[in-house]
């Protein structure tokens, strides 16, 4: 009875959405290399700059809010922080689909976000720092060179949202919150290098928009194209394999929800939804559509649809991913997910990249 009924709950999330999780047409066509400098151009003006921006500016909130906390321990000043700590993770969410380019220098995508946590090890390291006062994790300049599981978000939700994080709400919290402070100080430092390294006219903005045989990174437009596709088909995958699959693969009594990236906080599917919205965004803004010959350019709006209705059903998904297995209408939810998030990455990879001169099936997660 409980699996008829949890049928009957998935194919009410179907029936409204008629053209998901179906084959996709695999459409061939042709650059039109014309138009790729003023695609790959959008996508650096209007997505990628304006996103670390986003990212370095939610970190200095953070980090003002951590001061404050330090500053009025309270109860106030404690909730203060944890919401600074949802808008930062939703900026990060809305630019980490970017995993090329100056983010993967430095190990700075770490850095800022060191995910999955198989084996525990960074949570090990987080909760040493915390039960032994040391000076160097409570300043930037020394915390900057350790681990990088001690320096980012996971850390810093832990920080927050993990256990003990109530002495915050009094002077005794007061080494904590220090390292807490440095955590969102060293979160604004790597936005505001990515942003300096997308924003210098001579460096990785220029070599984006001027795809050519002495560019260094594109060697023509064909290359310059195959990458903003591979940005957003990665992005696609990490939804299903790291973020979903994580801790769900389609059997509530295999899951794993306390291995969910954001768990603590209550922000795991803010954080997905974010990455969903991102995808949809970096298509509209750069205009990719234009790379399409007219026949084929239904590709965008249908792969879009597809974007929308995962980005909806996340976002109305509850913040608690245990309490989440509770309810067999949420998890009819993250059935639709798990079933549509393949149906996405299938659009992007077959039907846009074939549309686009990319051979049908072609598939950026095998290096091809």
């Amino acid at each position: 009875m409980r699996f008829f009924t949890r049928l009957a709950l998935v194919s009410a999330f179907l029936l409204p959405l008629p053209v998901l999780a179906q084959e996709t047409a695999q459409t061939v066509g042709t650059l039109d290399a014309a138009k790729v400098p003023a695609v790959m151009a959008r996508a650096v003006d209007d997505f990628i700059r304006p996103g670390y921006q986003n990212f370095t500016d939610q970190a200095g909130a953070m980090q003002a809010a951590m001061t404050t906390l330090c500053g009025s321990p309270s109860v106030e000043s404690l909730e203060g922080a944890k919401a600074a700590f949802g808008n930062v993770v939703d900026a990060w969410s809305r630019i980490e689909i970017v995993r090329v380019g100056p983010v993967i220098e430095g190990n700075r995508f770490e850095r800022i976000l060191f995910f999955p946590d198989r084996k525990g090890t960074g949570l090990k390291q987080v909760q040493a720092a915390l039960a032994k006062p040391d000076p160097s994790v409570t300043s930037v300049e020394t915390l900057k060179v350790k681990s990088v599981a001690m320096q980012g978000l996971g850390a810093l939700e832990f920080v927050l949202f993990g256990t003990g994080s109530e002495i915050l709400e009094t002077g005794e919290g007061s080494y904590r919150c220090q390292y807490g402070t440095a955590i969102a100080a060293n979160l604004e430092r790597l936005g505001s290098e990515l942003t300096a390294a997308w924003d210098a006219p001579d460096g990785v903005a220029a070599a984006w928009k001027t795809p050519g045989p002495d560019n260094p990174l594109f060697r023509d437009e064909a290359e310059a194209a195959k990458e903003l596709l591979g940005v957003l088909v990665h992005a696609a995958e990490t939804v299903r394999d790291q973020r979903i699959e994580q801790f769900y693969k389609g059997e509530r009594k295999k899951a794993l929800p306390r291995q969910a990236i954001y768990w603590r906080s209550g922000n795991t599917f803010r954080s997905i939804t974010a990455n969903i919205e991102a995808v949809r965004a970096l298509l509209d803004t750069s205009g990719m559509v234009e790379l399409l010959a007219e026949g084929n350019r239904s590709v965008v709006s249908s792969t879009d649809f597809v974007a929308r209705s995962l980005s909806r059903v996340s976002a109305d998904i509850k913040p608690d991913v245990v309490a989440v297995f509770e309810d067999p209408a949420q998890i009819a939810k993250l059935d639709f997910l798990l079933l549509n998030s393949r149906d996405l990455i299938l659009r992007l990879n077959n039907d846009l990249g074939g549309g686009i001169g990319l051979a049908a099936g072609f598939s950026f997660s095998d290096g091809d």
